[in-house]
């Protein structure tokens, strides 16, 4: 990719701070939603589809297409801004999020929204398929890219390190994986809960190019792709440290967010932040 220029950076930087104004807005026409590990991989998101994926929006279902994989699919929220903003559906729409007659369920479905690779389930399953989907290109010989995200305590699941043993023993190139190691899940900190560390030493182990970034830092998670950009014959990890609830002070390391529902004074706080992060970003 070479130089970035600093335009660019603040324009990711912004689209970030926008994904997570329209991922709350969708929470609170709700009243429901998980707002922590959603807003912890805003900058990913960014990066993916404002400045590295192959997509087009007009034709979503493109041969050649880069793929991207929301392996913990409950993180909804700001896939679908991401998705939103970048064309692939009205952003009026998000406020239907959660609606029994809407087509914008709690977690990520292929079959209903346009610009999603693959719906998601029990935890753990996504990857598997991003897995799929990377030798898939290999043996069709196409040459997109395939990129996934995975929670740090979803890699408790042990499908997770099946699939990680076989994308390594096929040389994956081709694959891309984020784990959002935002320290907290639905029950406490990971640590403590079922301890998965150290994390890159373990994907390293089974055959892969790991590298650990702030994950919440545009800089360095572009920089991180274009290192897996010059890798060959393996399969990159990136091990994203982030913030969970990132970019709203009372959301942030708190774990109670990873799926509790703001009050009215909550999300008028939350919004005047993020609107502040935005005009500063504009000026």
């Amino acid at each position: 990719m070479g130089v970035v220029s600093m335009d660019t950076i603040r324009q990711l930087k912004l689209m970030a701070a926008k994904i997570r104004k329209h991922g709350l807005e969708a929470v609170q026409a709700a009243d429901s939603g998980h707002i922590g590990g959603s807003f912890s991989i805003a900058e990913i998101l960014a990066v993916l589809y404002f400045d590295r994926m192959r997509i087009d929006p007009e034709n979503p279902q493109k041969k050649d297409r880069d793929r991207f994989v929301l392996s913990k699919g409950h993180c909804t929220p700001t896939t679908y801004a991401a998705l939103a903003l970048r064309g692939f559906f009205p952003l009026e729409d998000l406020k239907t999020f959660r609606r029994i007659d809407s087509y914008l369920s709690g977690h990520i479905e292929m079959k209903h929204v346009p610009g999603v690779d693959m719906s998601a389930g029990s935890l753990g399953q996504g990857f598997s398929v991003a897995v799929g989907m990377a030798l898939a290109g290999k043996m069709d010989k196409l040459d997109y890219k395939v990129y996934a995200i995975t929670g740090d305590g979803e890699i408790q699941e042990g499908q997770i390190w099946e699939a990680a043993m076989a994308a390594g023993h096929f040389k994956l190139d081709n694959l891309r994986l984020f784990i959002d190691n935002n320290r907290l899940q639905l029950d406490g900190p990971v640590d403590k809960i079922m301890s998965v560390y150290p994390i890159d030493e373990k994907f390293r182990a089974f055959g892969w190019n790991t590298v650990t970034i702030n994950g919440n830092s545009v800089e360095e998670i572009l920089t991180a792709l274009d290192g897996a950009d010059a890798v060959k014959n393996k399969p990159t990890a990136i091990v994203a440290q982030t913030i969970k609830g990132k970019g709203v002070s009372i959301f942030e390391n708190d774990v109670q967010w990873h799926g509790a529902r703001p009050s009215g004074e909550q999300y008028a706080l939350a919004f005047e932040e993020l609107d502040k992060q935005l005009k500063g970003l504009e000026a």
